[in-house]
């Protein structure tokens, strides 16, 4: 009884290091990448001009002082055609390390854009006039994929 319970004990043993060494040959062959802020953006009828002229001035001045600052990787401005009246027109994207850098640098990001952009009264008139010439429809998070294993 002895013997058979000591031949248990070192199957149990074995199994258990079988199955470790299983678990850490475990790899998936792609991996998270960076994370992005996508706003989903209507420009209203004839007022084209003006807002890409806010994006390649102002909204592009933010994001420039923001990727200057670490605070940001990168952003793209994609423009596609409605598919109905109320769909969007405009993709603004902006690029984080991953999101625990994006919530830690909040606190900066808003220091910046005060310097950046001007106190809160300023930034809120900027906000009211925006809504005169485009509507944010949508705003959400994304992780890319790398299709790649992890280093």
């Amino acid at each position: 009884m002895k013997h058979k319970n000591m031949f248990v004990c070192f199957l149990v043993v074995i199994l258990l290091a079988v199955s470790a060494v299983v678990y850490a040959q475990v790899s998936r062959p792609y991996r998270n990448g960076s994370v992005w802020n996508v706003a989903f953006i209507r420009i209203k009828p004839g007022m084209d001009s003006a807002y890409l002229n806010y994006l390649a001035t102002d909204w592009k001045r933010s994001q420039e002082a923001s990727k200057k600052e670490g605070l940001i990787l990168s952003y793209k401005v994609l423009t596609t055609e409605a598919h109905g009246a109320g769909d969007f027109n405009v993709l603004l994207m902006t690029e984080y390390k991953d999101l625990a850098t994006m919530e830690a640098n909040e606190a900066k990001a808003d220091n910046l854009a005060q310097q950046v952009v001007g106190n809160d009264a300023k930034q809120m008139q900027g906000y009211k006039e925006r809504l005169e010439i485009r509507e944010v429809l949508q705003d959400r998070l994304a992780r890319e994929i790398i299709l790649e294993p992890r280093r």
